[in-house]
């Protein structure tokens, strides 16, 4: 995988290379899948697992770059974002000198399914909350609400890894999912055990990650959003469903920008091109 920089309102575009197909990062742009978010182009070209990566976007508020992918999927790299922040600080971002586009919320939208719960709420800046609950005792109930500045994303999120419990690998395996998870890309919990060397890089680091990946899924509305996201017990589905809802309804939402700032995309020096290959 290579990020490319893109001009300005180019937006997040996915290229396919053994396919020669481009796939815009946008919600509408999702199909239903288990444990990722995965775009497509309608005609059976997809590119998965792209939550980690365009949460990094969001985190260094990269409005326009192209990413060249040889497969079908973003690589995991540790399961977490903190890989491609460290790869595009290498490479160096540029402003551009545009406006830079955002989804103001004007009112409440929540969407609901078995006990879980997305809700995008009015707010003056971007935050998010979130709360887990998981039969497991050294999981259990955990929640954290962060409101977004500068270096928030990296400092408080960006390091938190996917996670899955032991009991889970082989039903997970036998559907064809998570094939290459290892504990190089996935903090295993067994009981009440930690199985990776190092433990955890935060004490409540399941419910950080899940704010992750809805801080990428959201990035998918088309640049960032001023509101506030809560999340109960959700997932990639789920926040997909969210940002339908929202768009579905003309009263919900407007297009803002916001002031003094403007979209940035990757640098294009060659030395930055090289950086940025993952």
């Amino acid at each position: 995988m290579t990020v490319l920089p893109a001009n300005p309102d180019n937006g997040i575009v996915f290229r396919r290379l053994d396919t020669g197909t481009e796939i815009r990062a946008r919600w509408d742009q999702t199909v239903e899948s288990a444990l990722a978010t995965v775009l497509s182009n309608g005609e059976g070209i997809r590119v998965g697992t792209i939550e980690h990566l365009m949460a990094a976007f969001a985190g260094n508020e990269i409005d326009n770059a192209v990413v060249e992918i040889d497969g079908p999927e973003v690589p995991i790299m540790d399961g977490s974002s903190a890989p491609f922040m460290r790869l595009i600080d290498r490479a160096g971002i540029e402003v551009q000198d545009a406006a830079r586009r955002a989804i103001k919320v004007l009112k409440p939208v929540s969407v609901s399914d078995n006990g879980a719960t997305a809700t995008l709420l009015p707010d003056h800046a971007f935050s998010m909350s979130f709360e887990i609950d998981y039969d497991n005792p050294l999981i259990r109930q955990q929640d954290l609400q962060i409101t977004f500045e500068a270096g928030t994303f990296e400092n408080e999120l960006s390091r938190a890894r996917s996670f899955c419990l032991y009991d889970d690998i082989d039903r997970m395996r036998a559907a064809g999912l998570a094939l290459g998870g290892s504990l190089d890309n996935a903090v295993v919990v067994q009981g009440n055990r930690i199985l990776n060397a190092g433990g955890l890089r935060y004490a409540d680091e399941f419910v950080r990650h899940k704010l992750l990946d809805a801080f990428g899924d959201l990035y998918l509305a088309g640049g960032p959003i001023i509101g506030h996201f809560h999340g109960t017990r959700c997932g990639h589905a789920l926040t997909r469903r969210l940002l339908a809802a929202l768009f579905a309804d003309n009263a919900a939402w407007c297009v803002t920008t916001i002031a003094d700032a403007t979209p940035i995309g990757v640098v294009a020096w060659p030395e930055a091109r090289r950086a940025a290959r993952a």
